[in-house]
Protein backbone atom coordinates (compact mmCIF):
# COMPACT_ATOMS: atom_id res chain seq x y z
CA UNK A 1 0.00 0.00 0.00
CA UNK A 2 2.41 2.48 0.93
CA UNK A 3 4.48 1.76 -2.18
CA UNK A 4 1.62 2.35 -4.43
CA UNK A 5 0.94 5.38 -2.68
CA UNK A 6 4.47 6.96 -3.37
CA UNK A 7 4.91 6.13 -7.04
CA UNK A 8 1.30 8.06 -7.14
CA UNK A 9 2.87 11.22 -5.18
CA UNK A 10 6.31 11.06 -6.89
CA UNK A 11 5.40 9.07 -9.94
CA UNK A 12 5.07 12.22 -12.17
CA UNK A 13 8.42 14.30 -11.32
CA UNK A 14 10.24 11.53 -12.63
CA UNK A 15 8.97 12.14 -15.65
CA UNK A 16 9.96 15.81 -15.64
CA UNK A 17 6.60 17.33 -14.67
CA UNK A 18 6.99 18.19 -11.07
CA UNK A 19 4.86 20.88 -10.53
CA UNK A 20 2.05 20.44 -8.39
CA UNK A 21 -1.57 21.68 -9.16
CA UNK A 22 -3.47 21.45 -6.34
CA UNK A 23 -7.18 22.91 -5.38
CA UNK A 24 -7.38 25.21 -1.89
CA UNK A 25 -9.33 23.06 0.69
CA UNK A 26 -10.38 26.60 2.16
CA UNK A 27 -11.47 28.45 -0.96
CA UNK A 28 -11.64 26.31 -3.85
CA UNK A 29 -8.98 28.06 -6.08
CA UNK A 30 -6.37 26.28 -7.63
CA UNK A 31 -3.19 27.19 -6.89
CA UNK A 32 0.10 25.42 -8.33
CA UNK A 33 3.45 25.02 -6.70
CA UNK A 34 7.04 24.81 -8.04
CA UNK A 35 9.93 22.52 -6.64
CA UNK A 36 11.86 25.37 -3.70
CA UNK A 37 8.54 27.12 -2.92
CA UNK A 38 7.38 27.24 0.81
CA UNK A 39 4.67 24.66 0.56
CA UNK A 40 6.02 22.60 -2.24
CA UNK A 41 6.88 19.12 -0.42
CA UNK A 42 4.01 19.44 2.02
CA UNK A 43 1.99 19.25 -0.96
CA UNK A 44 0.13 16.58 -1.62
CA UNK A 45 -1.65 15.77 -5.31
CA UNK A 46 -5.27 13.80 -5.05
CA UNK A 47 -6.06 13.51 -8.43
CA UNK A 48 -9.47 12.16 -7.57
CA UNK A 49 -10.08 15.85 -6.24
CA UNK A 50 -9.39 17.23 -9.61
CA UNK A 51 -5.73 18.20 -8.07
CA UNK A 52 -3.22 17.16 -11.04
CA UNK A 53 0.76 17.48 -11.91
CA UNK A 54 2.17 20.18 -14.64
CA UNK A 55 4.92 19.84 -16.37
CA UNK A 56 5.48 23.46 -17.06
CA UNK A 57 4.02 26.85 -15.53
CA UNK A 58 3.10 27.83 -18.85
CA UNK A 59 0.77 24.86 -18.65
CA UNK A 60 -0.48 25.52 -15.21
CA UNK A 61 -1.33 28.92 -16.10
CA UNK A 62 -3.14 27.90 -18.94
CA UNK A 63 -5.63 25.52 -17.60
CA UNK A 64 -6.41 28.31 -15.26
CA UNK A 65 -4.25 27.91 -12.14
CA UNK A 66 -2.47 30.58 -10.60
CA UNK A 67 0.89 30.47 -8.92
CA UNK A 68 1.76 30.06 -5.07
CA UNK A 69 2.41 32.92 -3.99
CA UNK A 70 4.71 31.89 -1.16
Amino acid sequence: MLAGLLAFEFGPTAVGCGIKGNISYNTGERIYHIPGQEYYLATRINLLKGERWFCSEDAARKAGWRKSRI
